[in-house]
């Protein structure tokens, strides 16, 4: 399996990371749930600044990136420490990417491991994350790795 290393995310890293992290959950939130492009990027910025207000210094809050051994950054990893329903022992992983030119190398489930390594090191004994449904390379990723599905919502459009 290849390997990455977890460091705390730099200055410059989390204003990119913020920037694309919001992007994509915008475009994932129209593509699902029905909102406009500015309405689905609106709302992800706002509950990115609420999640983090104190941006990288927000107690309970790890952004990590992940870089190979020679240094090279290849992605990230976005974990709270407590779980946003307050599920007790629970940590909660809001966001994790590899970027897209070093996709397919399994470096998605190094960063899914070693982020798993930083929550037992705090002292957390399971971690919970959410996946959109239509994600299917995604959902495999994580049920390979021995994630179980424990809660599921469902939609189905009217119409007009």
């Amino acid at each position: 399996m290849s390997t990455v290393t977890l460091r705390p995310m730099t200055d410059a890293e989390f204003a990119g990371f913020r920037s694309a992290a919001a992007r994509a959950f915008a475009d994932e939130l129209a593509a699902t749930g029905g909102w406009s492009p500015e309405e689905a990027l609106e709302r992800a910025l706002q509950g990115s600044a609420e999640l983090l207000p104190q941006g990288r210094a927000t107690p309970g809050m790890l952004l990590l990136t992940a870089v190979l051994d020679d240094g090279t950054a290849v992605g990230w990893l976005w974990l709270g420490l407590t779980h946003p329903r307050g599920t007790p022992d629970c940590a909660f992983v809001y966001d994790i990417e590899i970027a897209e030119g070093h996709r397919g190398a399994g470096l998605g489930r190094a960063l899914l491991a070693a982020g798993e390594d930083v929550v037992r090191s705090h002292g957390v004994a399971a971690v919970e994350l959410n996946v959109f449904g239509d994600n299917a390379r995604a959902i495999g990723l994580y049920t390979s790795a021995g994630y179980r599905v424990v809660t599921q919502q469902m939609r189905k459009d009217l119409g007009a």
